[in-house]
């Protein structure tokens, strides 16, 4: 079961090839070319949580070049982007809301027995992993300085 998310994107990565759709071919290789570079460092395949994280990361690149397109001007490049995050955000599942981190931060705060802004670093690793993909990286922080009181 671990290595399904891979497969389905190298299958996806086929039928748009019969389909025509380059665009989609082009983000799907990209994401399996990152996901392949991930593997390579690590010495291991990658768990379906972790690609994940490297469909999340795409995504937040996705979201900066926005910006930078937006500033300069950019219409063109900045469609092309949206397009490709759009695809890339079908891999991902639903993103949390605040309340429901903050939900799943007491359980793990909890769990831990944390009792202030110094475990922090008992929380966090926890969490972060319990959320991978769901939750953005920088909300996920905030919540928990929030509930520690730091």
């Amino acid at each position: 079961m671990e290595a399904g998310l891979k497969q389905k994107l190298e299958g996806e990565v086929r039928q748009a090839l019969k389909a025509g759709d380059k665009a989609r071919v082009g983000v799907l290789r990209m994401v399996l070319s990152a996901v392949n570079n991930a593997e390579i460092a690590r010495l291991s395949a990658l768990s379906n949580g972790d690609i994940l994280g490297v469909i999340a990361k795409e995504v937040k690149q996705r979201d900066e070049s926005i910006v930078a397109f937006k500033q300069g001007n950019r219409p063109d490049l900045v469609a092309q982007e949206e397009a490709e995050k759009a695809i890339l955000q079908e891999y991902l599942p639903q993103q949390m809301t605040h309340d429901e981190i903050v939900t799943e931060a007491r359980r793990i705060i909890a769990e831990v027995g944390a009792q202030g802004p110094r475990d922090k670093g008992k929380v966090m690793p926890k969490l972060v992993s319990a959320l991978k993909g769901k939750a953005d990286g920088r909300e996920i922080n905030e919540v928990v300085t929030e509930l520690l009181g730091s």
